[in-house]
C-alpha cells in the first residue's frame, strides 16, 4: 500500500528526492512519515506530516537539510534531501498511521503501514 522510490547513490553535498505513493488509503486522513535505518542502528525518525495538518515535523538534526512535502491529489509524500552526508546512508522507509497523537509522531511503533524501503548511499 506504500511504495517508496527515488533512492540511489550520491556524493556528499548532492541532493536526492524520494517519493512515497499510497494506494488503498484515504491519504489525507493518515499521518505519513519518513524513517531511516542505517546498518546496525535502530530505525530513526526523519520527517512527517500529521493527518489533516499541513505543518511538517522534522528530526531536529535534519531540519534545514531535509524537506517533506505532500500532494494529496496524487496520494504522494516527498522527501527532498539536500547537502547529503555519508551519515545519511540508510534505507529510507515511508509509513502511515491513522491515529497518531502528536507526542508519538516520531515513534516508529506508532505507524500502522510501512513501505518496502529505498536505499540511499552517500559517499564522501
Amino acid at each position: 500500500q506504500l511504495q517508496a522510490s527515488g533512492g540511489g547513490s550520491a556524493q556528499a553535498g548532492d541532493s536526492l528526492g524520494l517519493s512515497c505513493t499510497a494506494s488503498g488509503l484515504a491519504f489525507s486522513g493518515y499521518t505519513i512519515g519518513w524513517f531511516r535505518q542505517a546498518p546496525g542502528k535502530e530505525r530513526e525518525f526523519v520527517a512527517a506530516f500529521k493527518r489533516y495538518n499541513s505543518n511538517p515535523y522534522y528530526a531536529d538534526s535534519l531540519r534545514g537539510r531535509f524537506t517533506i512535502s505532500r500532494d494529496n491529489a496524487r496520494n504522494t509524500v516527498y522527501l527532498r534531501m539536500n547537502n547529503l552526508k555519508p551519515e545519511d546512508t540508510a534505507i529510507y522507509y515511508c509509513a502511515a498511521g491513522a491515529r497518531i497523537i502528536t507526542s508519538r509522531i516520531r515513534i516508529a511503533d506508532a505507524y500502522d503501514y510501512w513501505g518496502q524501503g529505498t536505499q540511499v548511499t552517500v559517499s564522501s
